[in-house]
């Protein structure tokens, strides 16, 4: 089987990700990117400083329970007191879309960058974020089929909030078997036996996650830490109860720096709730945001299980880990420019955040369907764009030329008793001919369409491998990195196409440490 071909994209975003990206906000905002590796070496040796030894990794063994190649790089690193680079996801069934695994390869690539220019021992991990109590999110995944996006769903079994720790999972295997039937004769069928291990009944959706990323990225060096785990809550209780002291100074920083952010002309990523600190309390498993009016009471109480929402969990992260920097989507982008203003109102170094590596797979099976329509990857991106083209294709040449012809001949007559209307213009204004002459062009168009999309729906071939083209590189019209499980491609292209996944990241990271 030849192999895929990888489009590396612009990761994009809102106006406000886009811009931080660029380095285009305050830098009390976001903090700037180092720039080679004596400003990287650097940054290493701060976040060193604020870590002795190895008791981080005493504290949260149970939470990564590392195993193979990442339980032996965190040792090496935590002995040596290195550092890491963290990304993260909540869960999504079946492991979610392509881009949970572009962060975790992005950080690996990261790791492997700073550690080779600084010389300084790093490790990545994936926070598997499964205190996340959003289960519409979690319960789907979408796979491409023969001219459709297929999206496959799980129902609640759990209390609306439960954490995804603790939402019970159910059967999955319709859900599976619609997978694995996307993935085809597929030759790599270890990933299918892994996925099928890790979303048994008895599982819960976080659970089934963690496992699954264990499984596919541990092997690669990147050890996965369970947020909902016992050992990582102790571990961030401090910062918490911290947060829940100060939330009152918490929230006037928020609400400051939102403001600043609309006054630049740009919309807060994430919206600021008044009254609600930023800690959860769980009840029951059940999550809900602390008042601020009772978030003294809360803080003193031991029996209380506490977690962080999402413009604190990087500031928790930064005080558990040593972390050097956050590999971030644009959403996450755009958010880590509230999120130090939550940092600066606890007296804490606000976290980096570095952009993931953002691609399109194109496999060799859609890069042939492509080549058939005479088409690229960015024809796909304008609305109707393509299907405009399918039926220019299909159209008979005679009637091209016919509706060419229309249109000049009805211009030019336009033009003309345009021309001998003038001298009645007290009659007749020249609005008048310009208005018929907008209507017959319309009704031109519009006769062209219904042209176009008979000849297209002719063109039965053209019009099935645009349909599985889309579903393929852009389904939903949405990037294939965000909608689509890579499971299957994982499934039909094996380590080729992890080793290709890896090399993209690793490029990536290039432009990160050298700048």
């Amino acid at each position: 089987m030849s192999a895929p071909r990888l489009v590396t994209e612009t990761l994009g975003g809102s106006p406000l990700s886009r811009a931080a990206q660029d380095g285009q906000v305050p830098a009390d905002w976001f903090p700037a990117r180092p720039s080679g590796a004596a400003a990287w070496r650097a940054r290493a040796e701060s976040v060193r400083q604020e870590f002795a030894g190895s008791r981080w990794l005493a504290g949260l063994r149970p939470a990564l329970d590392p195993s193979g190649p990442a339980a032996e790089r965190l040792e090496r690193v935590a002995e040596a007191n290195g550092i890491i680079v963290t990304t993260g996801q909540q869960p999504g069934l079946f492991g979610g879309p392509l881009y949970t695994l572009l962060k975790a390869l992005s950080a690996l690539a990261l790791a492997d960058r700073i550690e080779r220019e600084t010389g300084i021992p790093c490790a990545p991990v994936f926070w598997a974020a499964t205190d996340d109590g959003d289960f519409a999110e979690a319960a789907w995944t979408a796979v491409a089929g023969e001219g459709q996006v297929h999206r496959l769903s799980i129902p609640r079994r759990g209390p609306d909030g439960a954490v995804m720790a603790e939402m019970p999972l159910g059967d999955t295997g319709e859900q599976f078997e619609q997978l694995v039937a996307a993935a085809g004769s597929a030759p790599h069928g270890a990933i299918l036996d892994a996925l099928k291990a890790a979303y048994h009944p008895d599982a819960t959706v976080g659970g089934s996650y963690v496992r699954f990323l264990r499984s596919l990225l541990e092997p690669h060096g990147i050890a996965v830490l369970d947020a909902w785990h016992p050992a990582t809550r102790a571990a961030a209780r401090p910062t918490l109860v911290e947060a829940l002291r100060r939330a009152a100074s918490v929230d006037e920083a928020l609400a400051l720096r939102m403001v600043a952010i609309e006054r630049a002309g740009f919309r807060p990523q994430v919206a600021r709730v008044p009254r609600l600190s930023l800690v959860f309390r769980a009840l029951a498993g059940v999550k809900e945001r602390i008042p601020i009016a009772q978030a003294s009471e809360v803080a003193h109480r031991a029996d209380s299980i506490l977690s962080a929402n999402v413009l604190l969990r990087p500031v928790v992260e930064r005080r558990i880990l040593p972390t050097v920097a956050y590999v971030a989507g644009p959403g996450e982008i755009a958010y880590f420019t509230q999120v130090s203003a939550v940092a600066d109102a606890l007296g804490i170094a606000p976290p980096l955040a570095v952009p993931r590596w953002s691609t399109t797979i194109v496999e060799p099976s859609i890069d042939r369907r492509l080549g058939r329509l005479g088409m690229v990857l960015d024809d796909l991106k304008v609305p109707h764009e393509a299907e405009r083209r399918v039926g220019d294709r299909a159209m008979p040449a005679a009637v091209r030329d016919a509706l060419d012809g229309l249109r000049h001949d009805l211009a030019s007559r336009l033009d003309t008793l345009g021309s001998v209307v003038q001298g009645l213009d007290h009659l007749i204004p020249d609005r008048v001919v310009e208005g018929a002459r907008h209507q017959m062009l319309h009704r031109v168009d519009r006769l062209e369409r219904r042209l176009r999309a008979a000849s297209r729906s002719r063109a039965t071939e053209a019009v099935m491998d645009l349909a599985t083209v889309r579903a393929a590189l852009m389904p939903e019209n949405q990037r294939q990195e965000r909608r689509l499980n890579p499971v299957p491609m994982l499934a039909r292209h094996g380590d080729l196409l992890l080793a290709q996944l890896k090399a993209g990241a690793a490029m990536h990271a290039g432009t990160l440490v050298g700048g």
